[in-house]
């Protein structure tokens, strides 16, 4: 793998690795009170900083590095809530909690950490840390492949066969991803050794998306502007979900299925004859026209303005200017010697992190 580039998604890695393993006083917590009496039984150093977020995540590294030998890579962040989508809807994010004191501070030094062992880190006050991975991507896809390492389904609209950008995504459990090898590796004879991935990761290519998700790749931004995305706060369109993958497969894009749509309103027959296409073609027993077409009053947000806003907020952004080179992310600028540094200062066993 010495000739890939490996894309982490930072905060998608270090907050796994905090909720991993929390105290349990903390995981069962009913208010937030109530959590931060326990917070002294988190993982931390002699001084006091907290470190089980950062102990996992120095682990995960060293591993990927040892074991998978990426030639290239890069970490990237989130930084705020507040970037231009926020500008496009308030309410993007709006149902996520605060960032736990505990595990705001380990971002901090866990970036600052990475950048002094030599590791180019991407983040900003404007764009997400899936933006800068889709502007990683696009602007290095055709010098060599490209891998996305993340939980986050959003991720999956950069995968592309043709340019080998491919996703490693990290399951919830080994079991689940065992369970993807075993679907999808275990017809060929191939074991988890020989594919070489990291722990409770499963690599996406295009045909994955689509068996998995119902949609290819370059459909996964026109999957939440219908369906949304709870996680993020995307509203899509409501009471039509079940439906998405059939229009989608018939008519590409949402843009698409409204032209449709709209062509047809033109006449009654027409229009009917297209809810007949799609029961008896599509397979869709409950018409989803009105829940597709309503129009929101005193400023209700549904219907296609809903679904247009939604597939706007779930595109990740690959056009911001990035004044780098593939060479600022070798990875012969990594500095073990600095995590290992980074280990005794905050009590963590080396042996723990590097095997």
């Amino acid at each position: 793998m010495k000739n890939k580039f490996v894309i982490v998604d930072g905060s998608s890695m270090l907050s796994t690795c905090y909720y991993a393993v929390l105290p349990r006083e903390i995981m069962f917590a009913k208010t937030e009170e109530e959590k931060q009496k326990h917070y002294g039984k988190i993982l931390h150093a002699a001084d006091g900083t907290y470190t089980n977020a950062i102990f996992g995540m120095l682990k995960t590294v060293a591993s990927l590095i040892r074991k998978q030998e990426p030639g290239y890579i890069a970490f990237v962040f989130d930084k705020t809530r507040d970037t231009f989508r926020r500008e496009l809807y308030a309410e993007y994010k709006g149902t996520r909690g605060a960032t736990p004191e505990p595990l705001k501070q380990q971002f901090v030094l866990i970036e600052s950490i990475l950048q002094e062992a030599g590791f180019k880190v991407l983040y900003s006050d404007d764009y997400e840390a899936d933006d800068y991975a889709g502007s990683l991507v696009m602007k290095f896809r055709s010098q060599l492949p490209v891998v996305v390492m993340t939980k986050d389904h959003d991720y999956l609209q950069l995968v592309n066969d043709e340019y080998n950008v491919r996703a490693w995504m990290v399951q919830a459990k080994q079991e689940k991803a065992d369970e993807l090898y075993e679907k999808y590796y275990g017809p060929y004879g191939l074991t988890k050794k020989d594919v070489n991935l990291p722990e409770k990761t499963f690599e996406f290519t295009s045909e994955h998306v689509f068996a998995e998700e119902g949609v290819w790749p370059e459909q996964i931004t026109d999957l939440k502007g219908i369906q949304g995305d709870t996680s993020d706060n995307i509203p899509g369109v409501k009471g039509v979900s079940s439906a998405v993958p059939p229009l989608l497969a018939e008519y590409g894009t949402v843009e698409a299925m409204y032209e449709a749509i709209h062509n047809a309103e033109t006449d009654k027959k027409q229009l009917k004859e297209l809810q007949d296409f799609w029961k008896e073609k599509l397979g869709i027993s409950r018409t989803p026209y009105k829940a597709l077409t309503k129009t929101g009053e005193d400023g209700e947000l549904c219907g296609e303005a809903a679904a247009l806003l939604s597939k706007r907020l779930a595109t990740i952004k690959t056009d911001i200017p990035l004044d780098l080179e593939l060479a600022d992310f070798s990875v012969e600028q990594y500095k073990e010697k600095v995590l290992r540094k980074w280990c005794k200062k905050l009590d963590i066993k080396e042996t723990s992190v590097f095997g």
